[in-house]
């Protein structure tokens, strides 16, 4: 049976990813202390643990992926666009903009993507905790087993 104790703990644990707004990393660092600290105190904490682990350990996979498709597209427009400030002295100043891109479209709408993402993803550590404080088990959706 499970005490408020061990629901307590295994909502830290997801709430500690909130750590992330106050530490470099802290989403992945503060789980990862209290799980490790606690993990042999119930199989309850043992598996939230591995769950907030696990999804955030898939969150920073799908931000670099993300990343790794959004950046070279705005660094090649920003290139690609290099004239975009002709000055030629303090008399003959003039700023060129030209048509925009696809890939600026492209682009934009992967980092508009990666905003709700975030969004989604601090409701679903929120949700992921309340379903701890009541004691049950919650999974999160889009989550790669790294831990298992």
């Amino acid at each position: 049976m499970l005490d408020n104790h061990q629901k307590n703990i295994a909502t830290f644990i997801h709430l500690s990813t909130f750590c992330r707004f106050f530490i470099p990393f802290g989403n992945l660092i503060g789980p990862f202390v209290l799980w490790i600290a606690n993990k042999d105190k119930s199989d309850f904490i043992d598996q939230h643990g591995k769950q907030v682990i696990n999804f955030q350990f898939s969150i920073l996979l799908y931000v670099v992926i993300l990343g790794i498709l959004t950046v070279p597209l705005f660094i090649f427009k920003l290139f690609h666009m290099i004239d975009f400030i002709d000055f030629n002295g303090f008399h003959n100043f003039h700023i060129n903009i030209g048509k925009p891109s696809p890939l600026l479209y492209i682009g934009g709408a992967l980092g508009g993507f990666m905003i709700v993402a975030f969004i989604i993803e601090l409701a679903l550590i929120i949700r992921a905790s309340l379903k701890a404080k009541e004691g049950e088990l919650y999974h999160y959706p889009l989550t790669i087993d790294f831990l298992k």
